[in-house]
């Protein structure tokens, strides 16, 4: 086992022990939020988690057509010119179960939910969700607890298989059903119903059953998070703060298990306070993706409407206009998200809290229209009342001399900012 995944296994030993802090997960397969999130933990010193979605990075390639073993190389790569020791990497795939294949019979939909997380154990993944907890196209609605506990187990079996065969690190487990809608809620937000800790206790205590089940005691033991609500979500234009107060009774369930600490998913657009209160409350690891596209597309977008201005060429499309292009012309990915009106469902294609434009950043004409901004600009330094004019946000960095006005630099200094805010909330 890394360095890193030692650190983040010890967690809840350092809660238990009166100690504090907290790691973010970056859950991007996005390669300048990636360099971002690396280029930040070695400048700082810190342990970098990095994590692949089931869509994202699987077996079967997933919508970034890359599988686990090329998205570390990936990682890795990226690590290596930024001087990121890979003692301080972890690399995690998150919900890992039957839920890209889950319109399938349960038995083929678990089947590659197998071969997945056996791709995941063999190219050294170190931190697993095991998220079983979706129905599959002949399964009972709701799907019982203990069905998901069962799956649950025998992922974990196959990862620990994985792991022997391949003679790699050892890995660590989440478990938990409590998990939010990936990338947002769909419909407006007015409060979240926090994971009654009764529910919590539950939940642990039927994997742990399972596990034992299958043999897997000693699996168990490297089990350190639990996946619950904390009463924190975001939809299209709507976020739901960290209210303390409503989570104290789900905090106390650590006093009671201090194996373990909290995974809190859909942080992202939280305010600093509500994340470092989190991190106080035992959610020690914060779940962040949608957030750090978010604020790398406004940057991009900027830098669209700056390349207008010092670089005039109306044969290149403006990047609004080929990102509309694009989305229209393969809705799937936010179709079923967004709703109201033509006018209201453009807004939110494009400036959607929930950013389901991320899905088409890496398609080869959104990748044409961003090279095509990015080599008009090319290294050039970017006139500070244009950098305030179109992307305002990192005008007061840009004058500090934090972040040079390259269109590549200023990239990477809007996902950074989010960056500096997870990393307050988690190393007070």
């Amino acid at each position: 086992m890394s360095c890193a995944t030692k650190r983040l296994a010890a967690i809840g030993a350092r809660r238990a022990a009166g100690g504090k802090g907290g790691i973010a997960s970056i859950c991007s397969a996005h390669p300048l939020v990636i360099e971002a999130a690396i280029r930040h933990g070695a400048l700082h010193g810190t342990d970098v988690l990095i994590e692949a979605t089931c869509n994202q990075v699987n077996h079967e390639g997933g919508y970034t057509g890359m599988a686990p073993a090329a998205f570390r190389g990936l990682v890795e790569t990226l690590a290596g010119r930024a001087g990121l020791p890979l003692d301080r990497l972890i690399l995690g795939g998150d919900h890992l179960g039957p839920n890209p294949w889950k319109h399938s019979s349960a038995a083929e939909a678990m089947r590659k939910a197998a071969a997945m997380i056996d791709a995941y154990a063999a190219a050294g993944f170190t931190k697993l969700h095991l998220d079983t907890s979706m129905a599959c196209a002949d399964d009972p609605v709701p799907l019982p607890d203990e069905t998901i506990a069962a799956r649950a187990a025998d992922l974990a079996k196959v990862a620990e298989a994985a792991v022997a065969r391949t003679g790699g690190e050892k890995p660590v487990y989440i478990i938990g059903t409590e998990v939010p809608v990936p990338g947002g809620a769909l419909e407006a937000l007015e409060h979240m119903q926090v994971t009654e800790p009764a529910d919590a206790l539950r939940s642990i205590e039927l994997h742990r059953r399972a596990f034992a089940s299958l043999g897997l005691d000693e699996a168990f033991d490297w089990v350190v998070g639990v996946v619950v609500q904390p009463g924190v979500e975001f939809g299209n234009a709507d976020v739901i703060a960290y209210a303390p107060e409503k989570a104290i009774e789900l905090a106390g369930v650590l006093e009671e298990t201090p194996q373990f600490i909290f995974e809190a998913h859909s942080t992202d657009y939280q305010p600093a306070e509500a994340l470092a209160m989190l991190v106080r409350d035992g959610f020690a690891i914060l779940k962040v993706g949608p957030w750090l596209t978010f604020a790398l597309r406004e940057a991009l977008y900027g830098l669209s409407l700056i390349a207008d201005q010092m670089v005039p060429d109306l044969s290149r499309e403006n990047l609004q206009a080929a990102m509309e292009r694009v989305m229209l012309a393969s809705p799937d990915n936010w179709r079923n998200y967004y709703s109201g009106t033509s006018d209201e469902q453009r807004l939110q294609r494009h400036f959607s809290y929930s950013d389901r434009i991320r899905y088409y950043w890496q398609s080869p004409g959104a990748q044409h229209a961003t090279e095509a901004v990015l080599a008009a600009l090319g290294n050039t330094e970017i006139p500070r009342p244009l950098i305030s004019q179109y992307i305002g946000h990192l005008d007061v960095e840009v004058g500090a001399g934090r972040i040079r006005s390259t269109a590549h630099e200023l990239l990477i200094g809007s996902v950074t900012r989010v960056l500096d805010i997870y990393r307050s909330a988690t190393n007070r």
